[in-house]
């Protein structure tokens, strides 16, 4: 399976994910979790990278952030919505929130001008984005005008090469230069809300698709190269264990300065220092700050969770360059309830035989609608599912019902983006 942030995602077998990428399920986590988000409970988020973080930070008022962000090359459809509803999620919970605007990729990958970029951005993305709840104490930025993601991307391109950016990305000799470095900026971009400008390390989570994730393993990756030390789990030959601080290139005054600061004894060598302790996280916020202290960034692996991709109304894919598979955030009440009317659904091919064999409503676009946007009711999604697999329900029915759900969705929508556009500058911007 190949994961191509770039093109059209069209992952039929999302439990190949976890096998051939290193994808957890999400169903590891979800109990654990008091209160969690309907994408989550509707197993529509179904995977994560080192969830468990975000988690005990929510649940024990910890610091954390959630960052993703938007390539602004076209109309922002319900497929965008779901980034954004898990990142004001993440907001609300607690989480301090960063939402970039990639428009250094869209001007090096799709050609887009820069200034097409910023309208796009700001009348598509942030618009919809603020409507939908997003508040001001969090960050929205463009990447061409984000002087620490710039700075931060050059600082990761040191520890990036061709060879690994080939071999995630299958980047060629063909592959301009800007299109590398647009990767590097995405890495950038999640990796920000670490540097000491916003507070220092804290777990980050990104909210993506999974076609998104070449965009993690490669920014995973880079974490770890940028920091000066990694810790260790040992044991002796008599079993005992204790944690080793490795220096990856960091000065010895570094690793004289730690061992002052330890509470547990500890033997210094020459490149690494055996503690014994088994506290990995109390070492590791000692080994931060004196990191930090001497020029490092002790970046924190960044923390993924992937959703489903939605289906194109009329089946297959949902491509942002082709209208009638999508339902914008910027159509009109009358298309958006229009176009579902006009969906593919998962019915038979006659109501006598919806009646006798039920329908499939895990095949149906519209059902689709209803499970990701447009009924928060978890015992009402339920009897839907039912009622369709057991031949109670016809097509019609779903698709009345659904499209004045989404009439009225799209008209409250777009009441709040008339609203969000008079606040754009609580959130430092404007329309030029």
């Amino acid at each position: 399976m190949k994961l191509n942030p770039w093109g059209s995602a069209n992952i039929d077998n999302y439990s190949k994910l976890f096998e051939e990428f290193g994808i957890s399920n999400f169903e590891s986590v979800l109990n654990t979790l008091k209160d969690p988000h309907k994408y989550m409970k509707r197993k529509i988020i179904f995977g994560h990278r080192g969830y468990e973080l975000i988690v005990d930070a929510i649940e024990n008022k910890k610091p954390f952030s959630v960052m993703s962000g938007f390539m602004p090359s076209g109309n922002a459809h319900l497929g965008a919505k779901m980034v954004m509803d898990e990142i004001i999620w993440h907001q609300k919970k607690g989480g301090s929130a960063f939402v970039g605007i990639a428009d250094r990729e869209a001007h090096s990958v799709r050609g887009m001008s820069w200034k097409l970029c910023r309208e796009i951005g700001i009348n598509e993305y942030i618009l919809s984005l603020i409507a939908f709840g997003y508040e001001p104490d969090g960050l929205i930025y463009f990447q061409s005008e984000c002087e620490v993601v710039k700075d931060l991307c050059f600082e990761l391109g040191i520890k990036a090469n061709f060879s690994e950016l080939s071999a995630i990305y299958g980047f060629d000799g063909a592959t301009n230069v800007s299109h590398m470095v647009s990767a590097l900026s995405q890495s950038a971009d999640i990796l920000q809300p670490q540097v000491e400008e916003w507070g220092g390390p804290k777990p980050t989570v990104v909210p993506v698709g999974a076609d998104q994730d070449p965009h993690i393993r490669l920014t995973r990756g880079l974490a770890s190269k940028m920091n000066l030390f990694k810790i260790e789990q040992r044991t002796t030959k008599d079993g005992i264990c204790f944690l080793s601080i490795r220096s990856k290139g960091a000065p010895s005054a570094a690793l004289k300065k730690i061992k002052k600061l330890l509470p547990w004894d500890a033997k210094l060598f020459k490149g690494h220092m055996d503690v014994k302790t088994n506290d990995f996280n109390a070492l590791s916020n000692i080994v931060s700050k004196v990191e930090i202290e001497f020029g490092g960034y002790a970046f924190i692996p960044p923390v993924s969770i992937y959703h489903r991709f939605m289906s194109g109304l009329q089946g297959g894919k949902m491509s942002s360059s082709v209208p009638e598979s999508h339902i914008a955030l910027t159509d009109t009440p009358k298309d958006g309830a229009k176009k579902v009317k006009q969906a593919s659904t998962g019915g038979r091919a006659t109501l006598k035989e919806q009646k006798e064999l039920g329908g499939n409503p895990d095949n149906c676009s519209v059902f689709e609608l209803m499970l990701f946007h447009l009924i928060e009711d978890d015992k009402d999604i339920a009897e839907i599912y039912s009622e369709c697999k057991e031949g109670n329900i016809s097509c019609g029915t779903c698709k009345v019902r659904a499209s004045e759900l989404m009439f009225e969705f799209l008209k409250d929508h777009g009441e709040e983006r008339k609203i969000a556009k008079e606040r754009l500058g609580e959130y430092g911007l404007s329309v030029n």
